[in-house]
């Protein structure tokens, strides 16, 4: 019996079956007589395959969670929130940008920062108007720049403007750990990140690094950028993230002179998306020409236009924001 094959078990076990252990006439009585004893051998083989599944599955668990870094908070930061996106070209860096001003406008008592974690394509040195490089402290920690009220940092602090960053995987990864944990930031109530684009190496360097309190993804309504948001959700859900919801941007163009509107990208999008997934659409940003216009000149359109259409809708994702972080009580 224990040489017995498992397609030979197989078939006993359906002989078994349909003759309901009676002898069956069109097979040997000694192959029928065995039949039930090698159900039961059968029985008990899959069981105890099972079992050694399950207890090798929980071992690679185990080997996996041992290889991973500990989570360690930033020094004087109370709660890290990521902008993402599956894509480049959406509008992420605005985004972010938009997004930690109107925290600050929305809360003044509020301290908020600024991380360009996109090492390969810095923006916030423009989209904020800053230049130089950063004094280093006595324990030779970066002091941010600071503009607006937001303190930065950013790899484009540290290289010229237009010099390509031509790095392979393990200096990038070093550049990330120094913006994480040689910063000096002070006290923080919220840093925003902005991160590169895509779900690659250093998405998970930073999740797997520092706790976040939310993700926030942007993407505008047109398919083929949703495809991506939809794969940069679902890879922070798996590395349990919280996904504070989507930011439609570009939702809308309004023509300067007669006001009709055009969806140029598509309708609703990424309403439909965050309805998929079980997320909150955290608000619309119309594609407008001011807030281009604006970011160009390092001058953010929740500053240059507090008032206006385009710094509300910023201002309203960012109050979205603050309410999905009480709900997660995070």
């Amino acid at each position: 019996m224990a040489h017995c094959s498992y397609s030979k078990l197989s078939h006993l076990l359906r002989i078994s079956i349909i003759s309901g252990n009676k002898p069956c006439v069109l097979r040997p009585a000694r192959e029928t007589q065995l039949a039930p004893l090698c159900c039961a051998y059968f029985i008990r083989c899959k069981s105890t395959r099972s079992t050694d599944s399950k207890a090798l599955q929980e071992r690679q668990k185990q080997q996996m969670a041992k290889g991973l870094p500990k989570q360690k908070p930033i020094s004087g930061v109370k709660q890290v929130i990521v902008v993402a996106s599956g894509k480049g070209g959406v509008g992420k860096s605005t985004t972010a940008v938009n997004l930690a001003l109107g925290l600050l406008a929305n809360d003044p008592s509020k301290s908020v920062g600024l991380l360009d974690a996109d090492v390969y394509g810095p923006s916030v040195p423009k989209l904020m108007n800053l230049k130089g490089n950063p004094e280093l402290t006595d324990n030779n920690r970066m002091i941010p720049l600071t503009n607006f009220g937001i303190p930065c940092m950013s790899m484009g602090f540290l290289v010229e403007d237009v010099a390509p960053i031509v790095w392979r995987g393990l200096m990038v990864m070093s550049a990330i750990e120094r913006l994480l944990r040689q910063v000096e930031w002070g006290s923080l109530d919220y840093l925003v990140i902005d991160m590169p684009p895509g779900t690659g190496d250093v998405q998970l360097s930073i999740t797997q690094n520092i706790p976040i309190a939310g993700a926030v993804i942007v993407s505008t309504p047109q398919d083929i950028a949703l495809l991506d948001a939809r794969r940069g959700a679902e890879m922070f859900k798996k590395v349990n993230v919280p996904v504070l919801g989507l930011v439609q941007n570009m939702s809308v163009f309004q023509c300067p002179n007669c006001n009709h509107q055009t969806h140029i990208f598509g309708s609703d999008g990424a309403r439909q998306l965050a309805d998929t997934l079980g997320v909150q659409l955290l608000g619309d940003v119309p594609l407008h020409l001011n807030i281009r216009e604006t970011s160009d000149r390092g001058q953010p359109v929740v500053i240059s236009s507090p008032d206006s259409p385009e710094a509300e809708a910023y201002k309203k994702v960012a109050s979205a924001v603050v309410r999905r972080l009480e709900e997660l009580g995070v």
